[in-house]
């Protein structure tokens, strides 16, 4: 591994963990003692790290840990669902041969057997998570848009926005089988759709899939142990009483 991955991969654990509280000052010298590396690795990482959304540039100079209030989080979601949906109506009306969605519909097969047992355990919504990105990646694939892609995964990159974001949050929640089963049936849908070349509807599936998220951050928001399973979950500024 090259110490600019090494640094990028330390330094996003750091933040997405809490250790590097929002507003947090980052000292590159102090970087580079925590982490073991050179200079240029962390400006590399950090500059990288400000493309993710995760650190924002100081007027006098350097970098700080970003913080997000929960409307600027509902936009980022929302935001993911606009280029997913664009994504799913690009690969409808293009047109996507039969073979191609084949990786699709075994992943809803794996996923049907996961949330078909009766009782989800912790194993199951870990397997869900894996699943799921997978999914969201083949359906990225098929609109054959490099730009677009690319967007989308700037998009991924704030973990709370990701399509995994919130999944964890419902192994806690006692309606969670439901909202996974919604789920679901929004991908089987969005497969159809491609399928049949209704770009339209294709679209209007995954923004809809997105929203999924802003309920589980609503959710989760009213509830402090809940939020501890959203990765990045720190960043995110608690409500005002």
């Amino acid at each position: 591994m090259s110490q600019t991955v090494s640094a990028l991969l330390q330094l996003r654990d750091l933040i997405l963990s809490g250790d590097l509280a929002p507003g947090q000052r980052l000292q590159e010298l102090a970087i580079v003692d925590r982490l073991g590396v050179s200079r240029t690795p962390v400006r590399a990482a950090l500059v990288q790290l400000q493309e993710e959304g995760l650190v924002e540039a100081n007027p006098s100079g350097g970098y700080a840990v970003r913080a997000f209030s929960e409307q600027e989080v509902n936009e980022a979601i929302e935001l993911r669902g606009v280029l997913e949906g664009l994504a799913a109506r690009l690969a409808a009306e293009k047109g996507v041969e039969p073979e191609r969605l084949t990786p699709l519909k075994g992943c809803l097969t794996e996923i049907d057997t996961v949330i078909g047992a009766a009782r989800l355990t912790l194993a199951d919504f870990e397997r869900y998570v894996e699943l799921n990105e997978r999914f969201h990646h083949a359906l990225t694939a098929l609109a054959d848009s490099p730009m677009l892609a690319r967007q989308i995964a700037r998009a991924y990159a704030l973990p709370f926005a990701s399509p995994s974001g919130f999944v964890m949050v419902q192994a806690i929640q006692p309606q969670a089988h439901h909202i996974l089963t919604i789920a679901q049936d929004q991908h089987r849908c969005v497969v159809e759709a491609i399928e049949n070349r209704e770009g339209a509807r294709a679209e209007m599936i995954m923004r809809e899939h997105a929203r999924l998220a802003r309920r589980h951050l609503e959710l989760a928001m009213h509830d402090q142990d809940a939020l501890r399973h959203v990765r990045g979950a720190a960043l995110i500024a608690p409500r005002r009483a």
